[in-house]
């Protein structure tokens, strides 16, 4: 079971102009991705626009992440929504090739935390890939329920996406306590959208490993910003959350989606056209794309000034 360690990419899913999955564009998307240097490829997942995707189209997403990284790194693969769709994905996931998978929600069931744990269950045992729950919309799990979860030979990881950080902590404390002396590898990860401001805090309860949708387009921010947190250079971090992070945060919780929208638009502003997002996820108006222009901007100013210093 692979280790993952570094900054982690989501790519996003690209459209054509008549709205159909663009292959070519989502090649030279990783590729690009790959050249930047990250730990691990998370594919069709919540960037990805995992809900927007058909199985064939998943399937085609998944393959071509698999051919372009090349064994170079892991690819791991959302799967989530109904129980037999996501067994179906999970399968199919690993026909392809591919080295894991992150369990998004089940469809708009809020379930009790034995639940989650049954339909986790019922998902890890549809491959022998290693899988992360993600807590995250519906799928709430306490600390009794992250422990049944952790003890599941196939699951390796917890990934946070709700921010309650009482919780967390609970749940971490709980699960490395079951897991103490069996050996078994478990990672926790932040799951938070936009996630590089919350990593001071999560630092602070054991859980260093993010996800970084940043690095879609600015690959040289989300990289600079991991280094000063890993250095200990709180000043250059803080500058990076003030002039950029937060920035972008405050834009993207103006609208519902723009957590996907923002980071599609702003890897088409970098210069590789990705299309739009599909419904029910809306496209940036022109207004927040200019601001959003101005904060990218901003953000890479910074690289330059660490470059130089």
């Amino acid at each position: 079971m692979t280790t993952l360690d570094g900054v982690l990419f989501f790519p996003i899913t690209p459209f054509g102009r008549d709205g159909s999955l663009d292959l070519c564009a989502l090649r030279e998307h990783l590729e690009q991705g790959l050249a930047a240097g990250p730990g691990g490829v998370f594919v069709a997942c919540g960037t990805g626009e995992f809900h927007a995707l058909s199985p064939a189209e998943h399937r085609q997403v998944v393959e071509t992440a698999v051919q372009v990284t090349g064994g170079l790194i892991p690819v791991y693969v959302g799967t989530g929504g109904p129980l037999p769709l996501a067994v179906e994905l999970a399968r199919s996931a690993e026909e392809c090739g591919a080295d894991g998978l992150l369990l998004l929600p089940p469809y708009l069931a809020n379930a009790p935390a034995a639940g989650l744990v049954a339909y986790t269950r019922e998902v890890a045992a549809a491959s022998d890939l290693p899988l992360i729950v993600y807590n995250r919309g519906t799928a709430r799990y306490d600390p009794a329920a992250a422990v049944a979860v952790s003890q599941i030979p196939i699951v390796t990881g917890f990934k946070d996406g709700i921010g309650d950080l009482d919780l967390l902590s609970r749940i971490v404390l709980a699960v490395r306590d079951a897991l103490d002396g069996s050996g078994k590898p478990f990672q926790f990860f932040n799951g938070m959208p936009t996630a590089e401001v919350t990593v001071p805090a999560y630092r602070g309860i054991g859980v260093a490993l993010y996800s970084s949708a940043v690095f879609c387009f600015a690959p040289e921010i989300s990289l600079a910003f991991y280094e000063a947190v890993a250095e200990g250079n709180t000043a250059l971090a803080d500058r990076f959350l003030a002039e950029f992070f937060h920035p972008l945060v405050a834009l993207r919780d103006e609208v519902p989606g723009y957590a996907v929208s923002l980071v599609k638009a702003a890897v088409t502003l970098r210069g590789l056209d990705v299309g739009g997002v599909r419904a029910p996820l809306l496209d940036p108006e022109p207004a927040h794309l200019a601001r959003l222009g101005a904060i990218l901007e901003a953000g890479l100013a910074l690289t330059t000034t660490r470059s130089a210093a």
